[in-house]
């Protein structure tokens, strides 16, 4: 399998994967600090959410330069995991734009000319 569906199948996991983690960590933090009762959630929550963010961060670098994403559309990436549940609606965004296909790239690439 080429490496750009490895990164851009990737990707998609992870945007909704980090959804799903901020779900887990504004639970978390419900029981921490309104209900006071147990800080379980945001401890296990915590550290996963954050290493699914960083996850989604890398993959979202390497597919600025893979698919050579406008500056604009990588920004968005980068903005949309900072709000909670933002990463799914950027990915269903950039799928139905063709930033997440395999021919993204190639229909931008420019062709270089021999020594002129």
């Amino acid at each position: 399998m080429p490496l750009k569906t490895v990164l851009i199948r990737t990707f998609r996991i992870l945007a909704v994967a980090e959804a799903f983690s901020w779900a887990a960590l504004l639970i978390g933090m419900y029981f921490k600090w309104i209900a006071k009762t147990s800080e379980l959630g945001v401890e296990i929550a915590g550290p996963f959410h954050g290493a699914l963010f960083v996850g989604y961060g890398v993959s979202a670098l390497a597919l600025w330069r893979l698919q050579r994403w406008p500056f604009l559309v990588a920004l968005f990436a980068g903005v949309s995991a900072v709000f909670p549940f933002a990463t799914i609606a950027f990915e269903r965004w950039a799928g139905k734009r063709g930033h997440l296909t395999e021919r993204a790239a190639s229909t931008t690439e420019v062709k270089e000319t021999a020594g002129v």
